[in-house]
């Protein structure tokens, strides 16, 4: 898949226009076996563009159209097909292609190790998962096995991934909306905290943080069969909590005896200019997950890192996982932290970030169409405002604009209907960085 907005009917007119107007000759064919071969589901299939190269910031389609991709699943943050990455994958190929689980080897446990050292506190105890989904099955398990309790605590429009459990600790619509009957039971939810349209009423993001925490403190402190409180550390919409949010929660947890679990599978490994995105909040949860760009952007691999007094569960399985300790995926990983620490990557997307988000402010500050412009490193966004016709105008725009940005040679995605979100590789030039901001500001700037 090429191109797809988060909440787009996959029949939307938008969406239609694009198909009419700009799928190629050579696109054409292939689109039409994907239809007809894959199961159909929104984001996905049916698709609207091919790939035919993935290179750096960079996908192409089978027409020779080509995009700079700022959403990339966020798994491209070494860009694609990183040399150094792909030589190593390789090698490994060459050395030893598989191991089944019960039978270790180098790679993986130098991964792990890798892990525990850059992971802060005592984080130090890992399990290897495919998908960031069952990622966060593992530590709700972990969870439920440390604490002697079944409940959990989430937000509603966070996305945790789509198996049953992890769709259940998730909250948005279309992971949950149309499963016939209930989803797991005792996973409870309450509002995130908001710029806008404050679920509380208060306001402000910061009356929005404080009462979010007001209202984890009652309801954690309702009952005693929590487990866990899971969250993203930063809402990928993006939405970036103020200060003190975490700490605050962090002690609400201790307080009633649950386990802080963040899911640091968009954030993680450097995206918002810290190698942890939860290190800016000054906090270290109980357990952490981390996936997609763990892989380097060519091969699936997942992490649960726990406290290592968590290891609890030696008695029974938690996830066996066929390809649990895959030397050739854990040494994509492995060789995607070196990257990232070596290259200095971390420290990059931080420097860009603030750049990106200043030249932003400076070009459509005073567009009221841009009705809010935040983010963290390379995670930011620009919410589009609806004025008079609300959130149904406001979606209208928001894929105005996107159609007008893929015209110019830019794919993204579009969050919770109207958020333009914005997620470059770390690995991104400067100059291609400021080539796409102008691609976007000046969509904004002409929208009817």
């Amino acid at each position: 898949m090429l191109v797809h907005t988060e909440g787009e009917s996959n029949t939307s007119q938008a969406r239609q226009a694009w198909l009419t107007t700009s799928t190629g000759a050579n696109s054409a064919p292939l689109l039409a076996r994907d239809a007809k071969a894959f199961l159909h589901q929104s984001l996905s299939s049916p698709c609207v563009s091919t790939i035919a190269k993935a290179e750096g910031i960079w996908i192409e389609d089978l027409d020779g159209r080509r995009y700079m991709d700022f959403h990339g699943n966020s798994v491209h943050h070494l860009g694609y097909g990183h040399p150094r990455l792909v030589a190593a994958i390789k090698q490994q190929l060459d050395e030893l292609p598989f191991a089944p689980r019960r039978f270790t080897n180098e790679p993986a446990v130098q991964l792990a190790e890798k892990l525990a050292q850059i992971t802060p506190g005592d984080l130090g105890k890992v399990l290897f998962t495919t998908g960031g989904s069952d990622a966060n099955e593992v530590a709700l398990k972990i969870a439920r096995a440390a604490t002697g309790r079944f409940k959990t605590l989430s937000f509603w429009d966070a996305f945790h991934g789509a198996g049953f459990g992890a769709a259940s600790v998730g909250g948005e619509a279309t992971f949950r909306s149309h499963i016939a009957g209930p989803l797991l039971p005792g996973t409870e939810h309450v509002a995130p905290y908001s710029p806008s349209d404050c679920p509380y009423g208060h306001g402000t993001l910061e009356a929005s943080a404080e009462a979010c925490a007001k209202m984890i403190d009652y309801v954690l402190g309702r009952d005693g069969d929590y487990c866990a409180f899971i969250a993203e550390p930063m809402r990928a919409v993006p939405v970036v909590p103020p200060p003190g949010f975490w700490k605050a929660v962090r002690q609400i947890c201790d307080k009633h005896g649950v386990l802080l679990i963040l899911d640091e599978i968009p954030t993680g490994l450097g995206k918002t200019g810290r190698m942890f995105c939860f290190q800016h909040d000054g906090i270290v949860p109980d357990i952490v997950t981390l996936g997609k760009s763990l892989g380097g952007g060519i091969l699936p691999i997942a992490a649960c890192v726990a406290r290592r007094d968590l290891d609890v569960c030696g008695d029974f399985a938690i996830g066996h996982y066929t390809h649990e300790k895959n030397p050739v995926t854990a040494r994509a990983a492995l060789t995607t932290l070196q990257i990232i620490e070596e290259e200095g990557l971390v420290e990059r997307a931080g420097e860009l970030g603030r750049h990106a988000m200043a030249r932003l402010r400076d070009a459509l500050g005073h567009v009221p169409l841009a009705a809010d412009i935040r983010g963290r490193g390379l995670m930011f966004g620009v919410e589009i405002a609806g004025d008079g016709g609300g959130m149904v105008q406001a979606r209208a725009r928001a894929e105005q604009i996107y159609y007008a940005c893929l015209d110019a040679g830019l794919s993204f995605k579009i969050s919770q209907g109207n958020v333009l979100t914005l997620s470059p590789p770390l690995t991104i030039a400067r100059e291609d960085l400021d080539r796409a901001l102008d691609i976007v500001s000046a969509a904004i700037k002409t929208v009817r």
